[in-house]
């Protein structure tokens, strides 16, 4: 069986750094989109503002990608043309 994005949320530009990151409203599954055509580096940290990297992840220009995280983890990428939405699955 095929799974489904549930959108969850409004997409929103990552902010781009620790201070600007967002939890996307406490999401455990977050949608990523790279709208430009350059590699952004995407940073998933413990928390906004926070000082810890849990990961990062190179995201290709056009690209998409769905990120699992705890729902206190927060994300930021290393420019506006990343933009994230909070989504689950549905079958």
């Amino acid at each position: 069986m095929s799974k489904r994005t549930l959108v969850l949320g409004t997409e929103a530009a990552c902010g781009t750094n620790a201070a600007g990151a967002s939890t996307f409203g406490t999401a455990t599954v977050v949608r990523l989109v790279n709208t430009g055509t350059t590699v952004r580096l995407v940073s998933v940290i413990d928390e906004v503002g926070g000082s810890t990297t849990i990961g990062t992840l190179s995201l290709p220009g056009g690209a998409v990608e769905h990120v699992e995280k705890q729902s206190s983890y927060a994300i930021f990428a290393a420019h506006a043309e990343v933009k994230g939405t909070k989504v689950g699955y549905t079958n």
